[in-house]
């Protein structure tokens, strides 16, 4: 059997046992839970509000959105957060040392990655869909935009996220990553319409995969005529899709580049001084 593809099999392999993992883990249960009852909170003391120059509730439109806001998310820091950890504690260094290792160990975070936004997202969409009223769930085409955001925005988030981690000394340096996104959430209509910031500041959200993601969310599951509460009046899928592509493409260029600089400069030494480092701080 061709070798890549046997690294590919077992990372699947690999991939789904790192996320079943998840799943009976006390403090990943707890990651997982936590952020989905809070977001769940809000959104329910929004209910009461409405959209301006509508009567639609505040609290549902706000719904898609944050499942935008996780895929972006859970793709830049858990694929960084994931890499860096790995990166010192020498799992890297030990799947770089197995033929074909790298290319099991990327296929497997790419699973588990995955895996772990679906379940964020389906945490925060499930309990939605019986809090809210007025979301479209009966659209075979709504779920389908659903699924193709989805898709296309763990492509455009992921390979930056793991960017962000090869560069990374440490897993500590993550909020220098963090920061900027919850700024970039707070700039992206995801809890009010952009519609009504400046429109230097539209624009600059318009740049960022957040803002997307959060307006295809929405064209999957509310009703069209919410679209006049959108920059253009429309949801604007042609440009979504280019903009979503146009990150995807940059980062499966650029991280293959990083991943294989980060990955030669990787040595037991390397790993024995980052050890050492964290050992000295924790003591």
């Amino acid at each position: 059997m061709n070798t890549n593809v046997l690294a590919a099999r077992r990372g699947l392999t690999r991939g789904g046992i790192e996320l079943r993992q998840t799943f009976t883990n006390a403090q990943d249960l707890w990651a997982y839970l936590f952020p989905a009852v809070l977001l769940l909170v809000v959104m329910t003391f929004l209910r009461g509000a409405s959209v301006p120059g509508t009567d639609f509730s505040l609290g549902a439109m706000v719904l898609p959105s944050v499942l935008g806001m996780n895929v972006a998310f859970g793709g830049l820091v858990n694929a960084a957060q994931q890499l860096t950890v790995e990166r010192e504690d020498g799992t890297l260094l030990r799947a770089k040392a197995v033929p074909g290792g790298m290319l099991g160990y990327l296929v497997g975070k790419v699973v588990g990655v995955s895996g772990m936004v679906l379940a964020s997202v389906l945490l925060v969409l499930v309990p939605g869909l019986f809090l809210f009223d007025g979301l479209v769930t009966t659209s075979v085409g709504g779920w389908l935009t659903l699924g193709w955001v989805l898709l296309l925005g763990l492509a455009a988030t992921m390979p930056i996220g793991a960017v962000f981690g090869s560069l990374s000394a440490n897993p500590r340096n993550l909020g220098l990553v963090v920061l900027p996104i919850m700024g970039l959430i707070a700039i992206s209509g995801i809890f009010y319409p952009v519609t009504n910031f400046p429109e230097w500041l539209q624009g600059l959200a318009q740049v960022f995969p957040i803002y997307w993601l959060g307006l295809g969310m929405r064209s999957a599951l509310l009703p069209g005529g919410l679209a006049a509460a959108e920059i253009g009046e429309s949801w604007r899928h042609l440009e979504t899709v280019g903009v979503l592509g146009v990150w995807a493409a940059l980062g499966l260029i650029v991280a293959p580049i990083v991943l294989r600089r980060m990955a030669r400069r990787e040595a037991g030494s390397s790993v024995a001084a980052r050890r050492e480092k964290a050992l000295r701080r924790i003591s």
